[in-house]
């Protein structure tokens, strides 16, 4: 899935950037042009419906090379450009003809379908990047047949996007496993569309949406087009499917009823299938193919996102624009200087003469940073619209002033940080806490890739932005936040004796190793909840459950919870929390 060439930075030619955007060329391989006419295949095959993908390729790169480039030999509002009206940006966005769609990305499509159905309907774990590989498979087709080709960074957001999957098979919680999945949706389709601007890369995740209801079409009509192929072509196939399935069942029944370990072992492999979640497992059929189609048809022509140009703000003079950034940046430097003496040894100092305790001063200031930060990258975005752009001292001037603001802000962050660390170690580590601590991080590295951009150049800044977001989200899930939730606490139960067992009970199958230190009874009160949880969960089949889950299981097998609910209700574990008996 190669990436877009009509970006507003690229130094070639507009025509030049569609042409190859469309046919998947790479922009140091130009195709020589037809003398005469268009090749003979596509000379042949009727508008719209060529015969192979071949001559779809040739009719397309013929379109291209002699009709795109002459309607636009001058700029448009050019002196005597015989133009028509600029184009909407949807009539720019409008993807082009789609090749015609392959038998095996509609195999594929199938497999992904009947994976959804089988692996999903008991819940999210391995089962989800296995169901998800098929549709891949089908785009990656679909591109082959367009003529794109991938790129270095398609290659970084495919792997990104499994990765992102991988994290529900790793994660018994809900929150770091949905954060990823939402996470590998945006790497998706950035890799489908090539997307590099702040348009393609906000507006890519639309596209899927729009394929959902052209693909349909696309593969319904490849779907008609193979009506007319004889029975020597899918009969055979059939006949080999039945035949392998029969054999399967046969010599599997034989096999399992031979010997009780085989037995157990196909019926742990095998999704257990019943007519009463069959609704259930057949809309996820649908949402499987349908996710797959989406995939398949953006890859063959995906929607050109980095058409749209976002024109700049009217540019302001000098004074007007920086007047009011110096004297934000002297208020950031004023407040900077108290938070570095307070980090320097002047803590006590500030809490004795505010009245304040260590926990009310981290908890009053950290959330007002934390809109600072965003703020104070409102004001950048909105600064560089208005910017003075009309030579090098104005732009040696953005750099001076924006860099500043940017450098301040980074001290800003590390205050909010430092506060944070603070209230943890007086009220404990909750999952909001380090949530937003993690989000505050991750505007930091923000903030750092914005001061990179004024010097190296910002033509890369979307993709870093977004990469790093999804990085964020990756890391995130593999470090395990409830498990860092339960081994801090943990850690400051065995330093100062407190801990709060009635917050353990929410907490996912995640945290079990680092509560399984505790000492008795706090130990069973603490896994009470989760225990109970899966307890009422039952047996969960391999390709739903997480390796979180599957650890808990195993040590809660080894130890079982022992304490009694009065004990742990004596305990406080029940505090605004019914137990169940």
């Amino acid at each position: 899935m190669s990436e877009n060439k009509g970006g507003a930075d690229e130094a070639r030619p507009e025509a030049a950037a569609d042409a190859q955007a469309s046919t998947g060329g790479s922009p140091t391989e130009p195709t020589p042009a037809p003398a005469g006419g268009p090749p003979a295949d596509a000379a042949q095959s009727q508008p719209g419906a060529p015969a192979d993908a071949a001559a779809w390729r040739a009719q397309q790169q013929y379109r291209h090379q002699h009709q795109w480039p002459q309607q636009q030999q001058r700029p448009w509002g050019a002196p005597g450009a015989h133009s028509p009206a600029k184009p909407s940006w949807a009539t720019l966005v409008r993807p082009g003809e789609a090749a015609p769609v392959r038998t095996a990305a509609l195999a594929a499509v199938l497999v992904s379908g009947l994976a959804a159905a089988l692996l999903l309907a008991d819940g999210m774990g391995p089962g989800l990047p296995l169901a998800v590989v098929p549709a891949a498979t089908a785009a990656y087709i679909a591109a082959r047949a367009a003529g794109r080709r991938a790129r270095p960074w398609t290659l970084a957001w495919a792997i990104g996007c499994l990765a992102l999957l991988v994290i529900p098979a790793l994660r018994d919680s809900a929150w770091p496993s949905t954060l990823a999945i939402l996470a590998a949706v945006l790497l998706g389709a950035l890799a489908l569309h090539g997307s590099r601007t702040w348009p393609g890369v906000f507006l890519s995740p639309l596209g899927f949406a729009d394929s959902t209801v052209s693909g349909t079409a696309w593969m319904l009509k490849g779907l008609r087009s193979r009506g007319g192929i004889g029975k020597e072509r899918w009969l055979p196939v059939a006949k080999a499917a039945a035949v392998a399935v029969a054999l399967l069942v046969l010599f599997g029944g034989l096999f399992a009823s031979a010997d009780a370990a085989f037995a157990d072992l196909l019926g742990g492999l095998i999704p257990d299938v019943s007519v009463e979640d069959g609704p259930v497992r057949f809309m996820l059929f649908v949402l499987g193919a349908v996710i797959a189609i989406a995939a398949a048809r953006t890859a063959a022509a995906p929607l050109r996102w980095d058409r749209i140009e976002v024109a700049p703000g009217k540019p302001r003079s000098r004074v007007e624009w920086a007047l009011p950034l110096v004297v934000l940046n002297l208020l950031f430097a004023g407040f900077n200087a108290v938070q570095l003496a307070v980090l320097f040894g002047g803590y006590d100092k500030v809490l004795r003469s505010t009245g304040l305790g260590h926990a009310e001063y981290a908890r009053q200031g950290f959330w007002q940073l934390l809109w600072a930060t965003l703020l104070t990258l409102a004001v950048i975005a909105l600064a560089l619209r208005w910017a003075p752009r009309s030579g090098a001292g104005d732009r040696r001037l953005v750099r001076i002033v924006l860099g500043t603001l940017c450098a301040m802000t980074l001290v800003v962050v590390a205050s909010a940080l430092r506060r944070m660390d603070f209230y943890v170690d007086e009220y404990g580590l909750t999952r909001l806490r380090v949530s937003v601590a993690a989000m505050e991080l991750w505007l930091g590295l923000v903030i750092v890739l914005i001061m990179a951009a004024g010097v190296f150049g910002a033509r890369w800044l979307p993709r870093a932005v977004a990469g790093s977001a999804a990085a964020a989200v990756l890391a995130f899930g593999l470090l395990s936040p409830d498990g860092m939730v339960a081994e801090r606490n943990v850690a400051r139960y065995e330093q100062d004796g407190k801990l709060d067992l009635a917050y353990f009970q929410s907490l996912s199958a995640d945290a079990v190793p680092a509560l399984d230190r505790l000492p008795e009874p706090q130990r069973s009160c603490a896994l009470r909840g989760i225990n109970d949880e899966l307890a009422e969960a039952g047996d969960v089949p391999w390709y739903a459950m997480s390796m979180g889950e599957y650890r808990a299981r195993e040590i809660l097998r080894e130890r079982p919870v022992t304490a009694s609910y009065e004990e742990c209700r004596s305990l406080g574990a029940f505090r605004g929390r019914a137990p169940t008996p």
